[in-house]
C-alpha cells in the first residue's frame, strides 16, 4: 500500500506526466482504464450504475484485485489490518455489524468468524462482487456462521431496521465515491446505528484541492466529510492511530451527535 501523499494532486496535468516517465510499465494499464471510464461514463451516466460496471469487469478478472489487493497474500494482510484495528476499539462479539461495500470479504471472513451467528450483515453495489463473497464464505469454512450478503442499488440503507447495527464499516467505498452519494449514505446511516455505536470510513485524504482520477479515485479534505457528517446531526473525528498503520488511506468515525 502506497505512503499516504496528502499535497498530491494526482489529477494534475503535470503529476501525471511525470508518473508515466517514472512508472512506463503501467501507462498501458491507465490507459486501458481511461479507455474503459470514456465508455462506461457513456453507457452509465450515474455513478452507482457506472461503479457497478467496473466492478463486474474488474471481479471477472480477479476478485481480489477488484477489492485493491494486488494478490491475495496483499488481500490477507489488508483484512487483517481491519479486523485488528476494530478488535483493539472494541468489537465484540456480541456486536451486530453492518459492512457498507463488503467486497469479497476481504475483512469480512474475519468479523464473520468473530461474531456470533447471524450477527454480520454486509452489503455491496455489486452482484458479482458477492458471489465471489460466497466463495469466500465457503473457502473459509464459515457457512454455519449464517451470514447476510445483500446486493443494494443506492446507500440509503432503507430495508434495514432502526437503531440495530453497533458498528458499521466501510473501507475503500468512499475513496470510490462523489460527494452525493458520500452524503446519501451519511444521510441515512445514524437511523440503522445503534445508541453508543459506531460507523467507521475510510477514504483518499487530500490536504488541497480536492480532485478524482477517471471517476473510480475521490480524494477529500477531512474537513469536508466532517462538515457532511455534522450536517447531518453525527460527530465525526480523525482517527489518528489509523494513520500509524501502512494503509493508504485515511479514517473517519462518525457516532450519533450530543
Amino acid at each position: 500500500m502506497a505512503t499516504k501523499k496528502p499535497t498530491v494532486n494526482r489529477a494534475a496535468l503535470g503529476h501525471r506526466i511525470g508518473y508515466a516517465l517514472r512508472h512506463p510499465d503501467r501507462v498501458p494499464r491507465h490507459l486501458a482504464r481511461a479507455t474503459r471510464d470514456l465508455w462506461l461514463r457513456h453507457r452509465h451516466p450515474d455513478h452507482v450504475s457506472y461503479y457497478r460496471a467496473v466492478m463486474r469487469s474488474d471481479t471477472r478478472a480477479d476478485p481480489d484485485a477488484a477489492v485493491g489487493s494486488r494478490n491475495r497474500e496483499r488481500w490477507l494482510a489488508l483484512g487483517a489490518m481491519q479486523f485488528d484495528y476494530l478488535i483493539g476499539h472494541g468489537l465484540r462479539p456480541e456486536h451486530r455489524m453492518l459492512e457498507i461495500g463488503c467486497g469479497n470479504l476481504r475483512g469480512g471472513w474475519r468479523f464473520i468468524r468473530h461474531l456470533e451467528p447471524g450477527h454480520y450483515y454486509g452489503i455491496d453495489i455489486s452482484p458479482d462482487i458477492l458471489i465471489a463473497a460466497q466463495d469466500t464464505i465457503v473457502e473459509m469454512g464459515l457457512r454455519g456462521r449464517l451470514p447476510f450478503l445483500t446486493p443494494v442499488r443506492d446507500l440509503t440503507l432503507r430495508f434495514l431496521p432502526d437503531a440495530h447495527f453497533d458498528v458499521v464499516h466501510a473501507h475503500s467505498v468512499f475513496s470510490h465515491s462523489p460527494l452525493p452519494v458520500i452524503e446519501e449514505c451519511l444521510a441515512h446511516v445514524g437511523r440503522v446505528l445503534a445508541p453508543g455505536g459506531w460507523f467507521d470510513f475510510t477514504f483518499d485524504r487530500t490536504e488541497r484541492e480536492e480532485h478524482h482520477v477517471l471517476r473510480e479515485d475521490f480524494y477529500y479534505r477531512t474537513e469536508t466529510l466532517v462538515a457532511l457528517a455534522e450536517r447531518h446531526g453525527l460527530r465525526a473525528r480523525f482517527m489518528d492511530d489509523w494513520e500509524e498503520l501502512p494503509h493508504g488511506q485515511s479514517k473517519i468515525r462518525v457516532t450519533h451527535g450530543p
